[in-house]
């Protein structure tokens, strides 16, 4: 699998991150450009993909990100996993986006009310056990739940989790050996997101660790 011609995109991190505020909007707004696609553009994306952004988010069937950022077809790289934890088959799909690809942003996408991270949270906290596979998923999350304080409401518990959690993976790609070699190359750029299920809006969490 390799880029069609080997060229970064023209777009830059910056510029990815904008169309993904302003598709979020247009979502909001009742003005999204996609509704149909045209048999000519499924064509020309045959011969090969393009997109501006990789987007890590959950798997929640109420959370696609084509339509929450107005996206059409080619347009967003996707990798899907309960709670956007990153594992080894993760992490080497969005290699693959930096490497061939050439994506210059990365989002990692949690959403409200994640049961993944609820479920890591009752794990952490009240030693509750899911089934084995599911639980190996919820490991991946508890580490970056530890600084939170279980007394909290439930209220903000769990949005506090959920962002936690956001910044975890965020510190695990950019921490790994492909994104440190990014960085020192100037070229990676992380971004975390929160979407918001009952109003649709996805709100980016400022201070993330990206260059």
């Amino acid at each position: 699998m390799t880029h069609p011609d080997g060229h970064p995109p023209s777009i830059t991190a910056a510029e990815a991150l904008r169309r993904l505020q302003d598709g979020n909007q247009r979502f909001l707004d009742g003005r999204a450009r996609f509704p149909t696609i045209q048999k000519e553009i499924l064509a020309d994306l045959a011969r090969g993909q393009h997109p501006y952004a990789t987007i890590l988010c959950c798997s929640d069937s109420r959370v696609p990100p084509e339509l929450i950022f107005d996206a059409g077809f080619g347009e967003l790289f996707i990798v899907r996993v309960a709670g956007n934890v990153l594992s080894q088959e993760v992490a080497g799909s969005l290699q693959y986006a930096g490497a061939h690809l050439k994506t210059n942003l990365f989002l990692v996408m949690g959403h409200d009310g994640c049961g993944a991270v609820q479920a890591a949270l009752d794990s952490l906290f009240r030693g509750k056990r899911e089934l084995s596979r599911i639980q190996a998923l919820i490991d991946g999350i508890i580490p970056g739940l530890t600084g939170i304080d279980p007394s909290l409401p439930p209220s903000e518990l769990l949005p506090l989790a959920v962002e936690a959690n956001i910044r975890h993976t965020m510190r695990q790609i950019f921490e790994s050996p492909e994104g440190r070699a990014r960085r020192a190359e100037g070229r990676i750029h992380l971004a975390g997101a929160v979407y918001d299920i009952e109003s649709g809006r996805v709100r980016f969490l400022p201070g993330a660790p990206a260059p």
